[in-house]
């Protein structure tokens, strides 16, 4: 069956727009082929009247995306939602009570992505998007603009400093979640951690489920972790970790009580003791992997420890070159090229 031709936006999206009995039918999918198939299935279900082309909504963006985050499925993240309604509530508060046909789609690209970051920009637009295509309407064909190079990377400890770190973690609130953070946690999983769950015997720690913030501040636990793969058993590595845990004396019960930003804060406070940038909480599970890398973990070896599904992100992201790797690599080429001038010179006298 025969439909328009799809054509790629901007945001790397395929589009088609058809009118079926004279109505705009807005058609978007992730592929070429797959825009192309829900495009026949629409129209073949409109020509056997198994299909009811609609008028396109006249709604305002803001009940728009209320619509869309009220459709989504039960098992939704509250953390997913948490973000969705941070986007509704501070973003695109000049178009809200405006309906899809009358806004200047471009204008609202540009300030988007002018005042926030890129990273924010792009996940407010994309959900906006997405909004948007559920209720009917055409996803804007806007030019979406590149991403800046980053100045900087995130900090992350360089192995002198987290051996300076350690010392310094010792008997606060949130030592035991920062050397959980060393081991590889991210934030949720040590939040959503149990004593029960660190065996002091046989010396490993269980990662299993998580616990997040939902739109209302509650922290919600969830049974689930981040990917398959971030269900994973880790030995203790630090010493200190099996110290404090029995100091702390518990058999069961949440490893971390207190503020959601208590581990931040926390780093935030030993960092300026040392005059080093803020790692956070976050920056702890880069320093991980940075670590692992300077002590020649493979990298099968870090994703399991890590519970990373993708090597790329590994690689890409959270495996920074430590500065004592790159003078040992700068010193290595210097010296590979001075060795061959010195022979070749003693071979010239010879």
């Amino acid at each position: 069956m025969k439909v328009p031709e799809p054509r790629k936006l901007p945001s790397g999206t395929w589009f088609i727009q058809m009118r079926l009995n004279g109505i705009s039918v807005p058609v978007s999918a992730s592929t070429k082929k797959e825009c192309i198939r829900q495009a026949q299935l629409i129209k073949a279900e409109h020509r056997a009247e198994t299909r009811v082309i609609a008028p396109k909504s006249k709604n305002t963006i803001k009940q728009i995306m209320k619509d869309y985050v009220d459709s989504l499925p039960g098992d939704t993240s509250p953390s997913t939602i948490r973000g969705y309604d941070i986007i509704q509530r501070h973003r695109f508060n000049d178009i809200l009570e405006k309906k899809p046909s009358d806004i200047n789609w471009q204008s609202v690209v540009d300030a988007t992505y002018q005042k926030y970051s890129y990273k924010t920009a792009k996940n407010s637009w994309s959900f906006l998007c997405s909004c948007l295509r559920a209720s009917g309407a055409a996803e804007p064909d806007v030019t979406l603009p590149k991403q800046k190079k980053k100045s900087k990377e995130r900090p992350f400890l360089q192995p002198e400093e987290i051996l300076k770190v350690i010392p310094l973690l010792e008997g606060r609130k949130y030592e035991i979640p920062a050397l959980l953070a060393l081991h590889s946690l991210r934030r949720s999983e040590i939040m959503g951690l149990d004593y029960s769950d660190i065996d002091l015997k046989n010396k490993t720690i269980t990662v299993h489920g998580a616990a997040v913030q939902d739109k209302d501040n509650k922290i919600v636990s969830r049974d689930v972790n981040k990917t398959v793969e971030s269900e994973r058993v880790i030995p203790i590595m630090i010493p200190q970790l099996e110290a404090a845990v029995k100091r702390a004396g518990k058999k069961s019960g949440p490893v971390w009580e207190g503020s959601p930003c208590g581990l931040y804060r926390t780093m935030e406070d030993v960092c300026n003791i040392l005059g080093i940038p803020n790692v956070g909480a976050h920056g702890l599970r880069h320093s991980f992997a940075s670590l692992a890398y300077h002590l020649g973990f493979s990298d099968l070896q870090t994703m399991e420890f890590g519970g990373w599904s993708d090597i790329q992100t590994v690689r890409g992201i959270y495996t920074h070159i430590a500065k004592i790797d790159r003078v040992k690599a700068t010193n290595a080429m210097t010296n590979f090229y001075k060795n061959a001038n010195e022979n070749a010179n003693a071979e010239n006298t010879a």
